[in-house]
């Protein structure tokens, strides 16, 4: 059975740039609930290269737990919502590796984009900040009794 998963991802830097780290969540998006979460440390970084770590670590995670899933993703980040929409041109050269790297996730696959306010990204930015905090990457995996 092909799952649907809705990832919520956020990155964020102390600085800008500064200490910076990508989090983000995976959710069932029939059951509402987080199946995993993910932070990836990135040393010294800006922002937005921190939301797009985010972003490429929800669709690894999500796409690991079912190749053919379908994704909705979920950000407060209005440049990488409209960057990986293709409404936006991408013209900073990091930001244009990351955003391949992001696509070639997502090549063939029903990935959408939903931009949202940043109170409703609370758990995706909870996961960058611990990544922070720790100053290393972690994944925490629920088993939901999927297949």
């Amino acid at each position: 059975m092909t799952h649907r998963f809705v990832v919520e991802a956020d990155g964020g830097s102390r600085g800008n740039p500064g200490v910076a780290a990508g989090g983000a969540v995976v959710i069932d998006a029939q059951t509402g609930v987080v199946l995993s979460e993910v932070g990836v440390s990135l040393g010294v970084a800006s922002n937005n290269v921190a939301e797009y770590c985010g972003l490429i670590a929800g669709l690894e995670v999500a796409f690991e737990r079912d190749a053919a899933a379908s994704v909705l993703v979920r950000m407060d980040s209005k440049l990488v919502v409209e960057q990986m929409s293709g409404r936006w041109k991408i013209k900073h050269p990091d930001m244009r590796v990351l955003a391949q790297r992001a696509q070639s996730l997502i090549d063939g696959r029903d990935v959408t984009f939903e931009w949202v306010p940043r109170l409703e990204n609370s758990r995706a930015d909870a996961a960058a900040n611990e990544a922070m905090d720790l100053g290393e990457g972690f994944r925490r995996d629920v088993d939901a009794g999927q297949d």
